[in-house]
């Protein structure tokens, strides 16, 4: 796992690589959206509860950004090479 060759080794692997690269990004930016909503939403009174839960959801997408690059690892590191079958 977390061998840079293993990232386009075949175009299955190339295919894998980009999915999860898309989902981090896609991860990344939502917790940077949520946890800049919880910070404008905790400008007022009337809405600081809501601004906490849009702290924890972006707190929790943060620790979802280390977990997808380590199932893209897994999953990498799970898909055949060429010349395994020998």
């Amino acid at each position: 796992m977390f061998q840079r060759q293993l990232h386009d080794a075949t175009p299955r692997h190339e295919k894998v690589y980009g999915f999860y690269e898309r989902l981090y990004t896609t991860i990344d930016f939502l917790a940077g959206l949520t946890f800049l909503l919880g910070s404008v939403l905790f400008f007022w009174q009337s809405t600081q509860e809501v601004a906490t839960w849009a702290f924890v959801i972006g707190s929790a997408l943060f620790v979802a950004r280390p977990a997808s690059r380590f199932a893209r690892e897994y999953h990498l590191a799970r898909l055949p090479l060429p010349g395994d079958d020998d």
